[in-house]
């Protein structure tokens, strides 16, 4: 990093707060993980006749198959008849079989959320008067066993995999192209690839049991392979591999074709200036240099193609390809996971460069200060479209500690501000390197003693004499005389070698630099590990959201299915516009056939009545295929509108959707079910 980083740190740290604040105060809604918002019967609901289905409302769209969701009846039999359907939108029903007995009855789903993660749960609804029950509630969803911590430990694998690939070819090609012959490095990407490969091949076999079953024989089970090779996740797990195998390719011509063109010495000398290897000097001379960049800019660009394919691979099947924004969503999502791999992975290769770079190819400051300006640039575009993504996930301030998502968001956030933290103390250390060698630079131009020229000289001398004057029996010997001296030239340059590593070990400012590097590689690979878990975590905004559903659903449960009285229903709402949070009230009365006043009321999230440009009701009987019945109430007051002489037609289970309109552009319809007459 340079000279500006504190004014620097401020000012992004003073972006951040800005734009945090500025998004979340305005936040609209959005879902990742589905999560069930309404049913029919409700949660803990007695009715008097056994329903003709059950129909469950998300969050979101969901994939389900024949035996996604299961009714079973006190004694744990199945009584539906499977094969759910979509009713519409986010609306899935299941019928059952007829002549159901009074009892408790429990309802199990195990769905596929639209980004890709499993979602299980059950609750209970009863036929004329609750019973005991054999069946467990709290039913375990295929991604809790085995499976699943197999699936989890996959994902942190080909993130791993992804980084390492990623990020150290781009430290090669960007900070360190000497880089490109050291063995180490070339282990370290070529590592990453077989890992992601390997990781992404696991995901496929995994993918089928840890949507389904969670069962260890089925992850070789071909026909859910093909199941799963027809969903959005399957092609975006193909896709990858693909993408993998030109990646292999750039791979050898990094470290073929380019590792032949790259420095063989260090990268600077001691003032900073490049030093162009014997290589680059003969290349230079005969038109080579030209083709160097050309190469070069080749790999450069075609490498951040297949990055952010591979980085496409996680956006379009996973929280970024749903819910609000989904057109800039993955974009930004792509670019995350770019500067993510970009400072993570380079920090791994700077570490491995340190630790295992040969002793002729020293990793220099001015290759460390390259990589500082690159995770520089990497943790501003980790800031921005970290705080994007934080507003789409979360919504709200409170959910930063009321959610286990937000809590995770923060254990994230304080390990990035460690590594930033450990990376300025790296950057000290890097200069302070840089003052050691040019003063030891400055030393070595001081004028030299002739002492060693003319021991030399005097060596030479001696050793031609004895030469000369050696017994003609000798020669014979010669040959083993060279083999010796063969070896024992060997064993000098490995001497010299060990020497030279003792010596660039001892130095304190490369030791230092080298401590802080390892730090910071170890803080990276806890913030991997909870990055990974994050993905896989309901963001808070939609469990926040289902916490709110479900506890509206209970007065609606209590106050239905029994004829005696008024209906009240209780609905948050979010249109996601400046002051587009709410709460709305529907009050029917008596809620039997025939003429029923209805009152609407709005309130904002302090509990206040607001009134609202418009709102709208249509009323819906699905199981006898009648309505929606519109509704226009008449406004009363602030927040109060009503209707009365509202006609109810046929007794029945009834859906009651209201839209809330807050400006010109801004509406959204919320919808609950009511047991009329």
């Amino acid at each position: 990093m340079t000279q500006t980083i504190a004014p620097r740190v401020r000012t992004l740290v003073l972006l951040i707060l800005a734009v945090a604040g500025a998004l979340l105060a305005g936040a609209a809604p959005a879902s990742a993980h589905a999560a069930l918002t309404g049913s029919d019967p409700a949660q803990g609901a007695v009715v008097d006749t056994a329903p003709a289905q059950i129909s469950l409302t998300f969050s979101e769209p969901i994939a389900v198959g024949d035996d996604s969701v299961r009714v079973l009846d006190p004694k744990g039999e199945r009584v539906d008849k499977g094969d759910p359907a979509n009713l519409s939108g986010t609306t899935y029903s299941v019928r059952l079989l007829s002549g159901l007995p009074d009892g408790t009855y429990t309802v199990a789903y195990q769905v596929v959320s639209a980004d890709s993660h499993p979602v299980a749960g059950a609750y209970t609804f009863s036929i004329g008067a609750p019973s005991e029950t054999t069946v467990s509630v709290s039913a375990q969803g295929s991604d809790d066993g085995l499976v699943g911590w197999l699936y989890g430990f996959g994902r942190y694998v080909s993130y791993a995999g992804f980084v390492v690939l990623a990020g150290g070819a781009a430290f090669v090609l960007a900070c360190w192209a000497p880089g490109a012959r050291v063995r180490a490095v070339q282990r370290l990407v070529v590592s990453g690839w077989l890992a992601l490969t390997a990781a992404t091949l696991g995901l496929l076999l995994l993918r089928g049991s840890y949507t389904t079953t969670g069962k260890v024989g089925d992850i070789f089970d071909l026909e859910l392979l093909g199941d799963v090779l027809q969903t959005k996740t399957g092609a975006a797990l193909v896709s990858r591999l693909l993408l993998l195998a030109a990646a292999a390719l750039f791979i050898a011509v990094l470290f073929g074709a380019y590792a032949r063109t790259a420095p063989a010495g260090a990268d600077s000398d001691a003032n900073g200036a490049k030093k162009p290897a014997e290589g680059e000097r003969e290349a230079e001379g005969d038109g080579g240099e030209p083709d160097k960049r050309d190469l070069t800019f080749g790999l450069a660009l075609g490498g951040t193609v297949v990055a952010a394919g591979l980085a496409a691979s996680w956006a379009m099947s996973e929280h970024a390809s749903q819910g609000l924004q989904p057109g800039v969503a993955m974009p930004v999502d792509v670019v995350h996971l770019l500067a993510v791999a970009a400072w993570l992975g380079g920090l791994t290769a700077l570490l491995v460069a340190l630790y295992r770079g040969p002793v002729e190819t020293p990793v220099g400051r001015d290759a460390v200060r390259r990589f500082s300006r690159l995770a520089f640039g990497s943790v501003v575009t980790l800031a921005v479209t970290g705080v994007y993504q934080s507003w789409r996930q979360l919504g709200s301030w409170s959910a930063f500690t009321d959610t286990r998502y937000g809590q995770l968001l923060l254990v994230k956030i304080a390990l990035v501000a460690v590594m930033v933290a450990v990376a300025y103390l790296s950057r000290r250390w890097t200069q302070r390197l840089a003052e050691a060698r040019i003063s030891a630079a400055e030393e070595e131009k001081q004028p030299a003693g002739s002492a060693p020229a003319e021991a030399s000289d005097a060596s030479e001398a001696s050793g031609a004499a004895e030469a000369s004057g050696a017994p003609e029996g000798t020669k014979a010997g010669a040959g083993h005389d060279a083999v010796r001296a063969a070896q024992l030239a060997r064993q000098r340059a490995a001497t010299e070698a060990a020497r030279q590593k003792r010596l660039r070990d001892a130095d304190p400012n490369r030791f230092g630099l080298r401590r802080s590097v390892l730090a910071e590689a170890g803080v990276a690979v806890v913030l991997l590990a909870v990055t990974t878990v994050l993905t896989q975590t309901e963001p808070g905004r939609t469990e926040q959201d289902a916490k709110a559903a479900a506890a509206t659903s209970s007065p609606a449960a209590e106050g239905t299915g029994q004829g005696s009285g008024a209906v009240s229903l209780t609905m948050p709402f979010d249109t996601g516009g400046r002051n587009g949070k709410g709460v709305v009230s529907i009050d029917l009365d008596p809620a039997r056939v025939g003429d029923n006043s209805l009152h609407v009321y709005v309130e904002g999230p302090d509990g206040t009545p607001v009134d609202v440009p418009e709102v709208k009701l249509a009323l819906t009987l699905t199981a006898q295929d009648i309505g929606p019945l519109p509704v226009a109430p008449d406004h009363v007051t602030t927040g109060h509108w009503s209707a009365s002489a509202v006609q109810i037609p046929m007794a029945g289970d009834w859906k009651v959707e209201v839209t809330v309109r807050t400006s010109d552009i801004d509406q959204v319809t919320v919808s609950k079910n009511a047991q009329i007459g």
